[in-house]
């Protein structure tokens, strides 16, 4: 199966193109193509993962699917076999990475959900015992179980950094309704994606999510719990206090890290072993989350 990187489809307008998604029109629906590129640190690589764009639609999908009971979606189908004939011909391209949605307007803001403290939760909490609204408890260690999960949205940017920002001031930008439900649907969705995910020896250390309005309804968005948008740990190995062994893409974080790259400049490409390593992290995630082989998939 060949890599996917940059996605033209022959008579079918691109209206956008992400980091990873490209989204198409159909009429009055979308076309979303998940493609293998990866993006840290504000960049997309010049490097692409084997599969990515196909482990992350299906587990997008699989989540979808397991939390409709707790708010709609924007999802209309995800079989290849049912997508609309002149599609057909990009079957390559298309299948098992892509998904038909219907047309929503997306919230710029990111909901994100922490149940464990890390990243730049873990360097503010050092310096005010606070992350975003919340003073947690005196003396947490690095990765430490929070008490209960936080919401701590973001602005999302079109491009550079998103920008944390207070609950009261997500309320003052988009309205208090709206925000509270977002963060109560958030935390609602977050509580049961991480029960399922222990059961399968997977902690969700924290995730962000995106909603849209469609006829003055509130929906979830463009992917769910995958290890582009959330922090997988492997429960068997979970140690606080120190880095967590992760099925994500804080290992491709980490690499960066450690090379000479001074984050302000072209990234480098990723030596092959990274590329593999973080392939294979993917296909767990999306093994465990899914209890289904990969294989079977790609053999289909």
């Amino acid at each position: 199966m060949k890599l996917i990187g940059n996605v033209e489809l022959e008579n079918i307008q691109k209206i956008k193109s992400g980091k990873v998604r490209e989204m198409f029109s159909l009429d009055d629906k979308l076309l979303i193509v998940t493609t293998d590129r990866i993006s840290a640190f504000d960049y997309i690589l010049q490097s692409l993962i084997p599969y990515k764009g196909i482990l992350l639609n299906q587990i997008s999908v699989f989540w979808f699917d397991y939390l409709k009971d707790i708010i709609e979606n924007h999802i209309i189908e995800t079989d290849f076999n049912n997508f609309p004939k002149e599609l057909k011909k990009f079957k390559d391209i298309v299948r098992g990475r892509s998904v038909i949605v219907k047309k929503a307007n997306i919230y710029p803001i990111e909901c994100v959900v922490r149940g464990y403290i890390t990243g730049s939760a873990w360097e503010e909490y050092n310096k005010s015992g606070k992350v975003g609204d919340f003073t947690l408890p005196a003396g947490l260690k690095f990765a430490d179980k929070l008490p209960e999960p936080i919401f701590t949205p973001t602005t999302k940017e079109v491009s550079g950094h998103d920008i944390s920002i207070t609950i009261t001031k997500a309320k003052m930008i988009f309205g208090t309704d709206v925000v509270s439900y977002l963060q109560k649907k958030s935390i609602d969705i977050y509580k049961k994606a991480s029960e399922y995910a222990l059961k399968k020896d997977i902690i969700i250390a924290d995730t962000k999510f995106e909603f849209g309005n469609i006829d003055d309804r509130i929906v979830l968005a463009d992917e769910v719990l995958t290890p582009d948008s959330s922090r997988f740990w492997f429960l068997e190995e979970y140690e606080p206090g120190k880095q967590q062994k992760s099925m994500d893409k804080q290992f491709v974080r980490d690499y960066l890290l450690s090379s000479s790259w001074d984050r302000n400049s072209v990234p480098p490409e990723l030596p092959e072993d990274i590329i593999s390593k973080t392939s294979q992290r993917y296909m767990v995630a999306y093994e465990k989350i899914t209890g289904k082989k990969f294989s079977d998939f790609l053999n289909s």
